[in-house]
């Protein structure tokens, strides 16, 4: 039998702009998405670990996360 003892996920996020609406609110909406994808995590109790966030010449937003899978523990994956 074998158990999950530590499990994360790493994931490279692009928030895009739209491009069907003004430079300076597509810029703001992504703004605004990229907080309310952090405040999800924090509501739904999961573990990440900003690894990178960089804003794109553009003005859209990359961000890489190191976050916990599912519900497992994470070990010691977030504290490197």
């Amino acid at each position: 039998m074998k158990r999950i003892k530590a499990a994360c996920i790493c994931q490279t996020l692009h928030f895009q702009l739209k491009e069907d609406i003004a430079h300076e609110e597509a810029v703001a909406m992504v703004q605004h998405e990229v907080q309310r994808y952090k405040n999800s995590l924090d509501n739904k109790r999961t573990q990440y670990r900003i690894v990178e966030e960089e804003t794109q010449p553009d003005g859209s937003i990359m961000i890489k996360i190191i976050k916990q899978y599912n519900t497992s523990p994470v070990g010691d994956y977030l504290n490197m």
